[in-house]
C-alpha cells in the first residue's frame, strides 16, 4: 500500500493557456487528495532592465499579476480549494526551485508546457525543463 499522501500542490502560473491548463489540473488533483494549492508567478527581472525603476512599467506588471492570480483564486475557490498566491521576482526556473524547496514543503509542482519546438528547447532549455530535471519533488508538466 502507497502511504504517500499530496496535501500541498505548486502551480506556476503566467497567464498563458498552458498555465491555466495547469492550473486546472492541479484542481482536479487538489479535490481528489483533499490538497491545498499554491499559485505562484516570478517575474523575470534582469539584473540591469532598462524598466527597472520605471513606475508605469512596475505598476502595470502588479495589476497584471494581480489579474492573474485573482482569477486563479476565484477558479480554485469555486472548486472549493484553498488557494494561496506567492511572487517572486529574478530567473524563473530558479524561483520555482527554490519556494518548492524552501521552508514550506510541496508534494508536486504541476505546471504547464510552453510546447517549444524541440529545435528551440536545445538552444534556448524552457523553464518546464529545468524544473523538471532540478526539482526533488514530483512534477506533472500539462501540455
Amino acid at each position: 500500500m502507497i502511504n504517500k499522501k499530496i496535501s500541498k500542490i505548486f502551480v506556476p502560473l503566467d497567464g498563458s493557456k498552458n498555465s491555466q491548463r495547469g492550473l486546472e489540473t492541479a484542481i482536479t488533483l487538489a479535490r481528489n487528495c483533499g490538497a491545498t494549492i499554491t499559485g505562484f508567478y516570478s517575474i523575470n527581472a534582469q539584473p540591469h532592465s532598462e524598466f527597472k525603476g520605471s513606475p508605469s512599467v512596475e505598476k502595470s506588471l502588479n495589476k497584471e499579476v494581480e489579474k492573474i492570480m485573482e482569477k486563479a483564486k476565484t477558479l480554485a475557490a469555486q472548486n472549493g480549494i484553498v488557494f494561496k498566491d506567492k511572487i517572486a521576482m529574478g530567473e524563473i526556473g530558479y524561483n520555482i526551485i527554490k519556494a518548492t524547496h524552501g521552508k514550506t514543503k510541496y508534494d508536486m509542482i504541476v505546471m504547464g508546457s510552453r510546447g517549444r519546438s524541440i529545435k528551440k528547447e536545445i538552444f534556448f532549455g524552457s523553464v518546464s525543463n529545468y524544473v523538471i530535471h532540478t526539482s526533488k519533488i514530483p512534477v506533472l508538466i500539462v501540455k
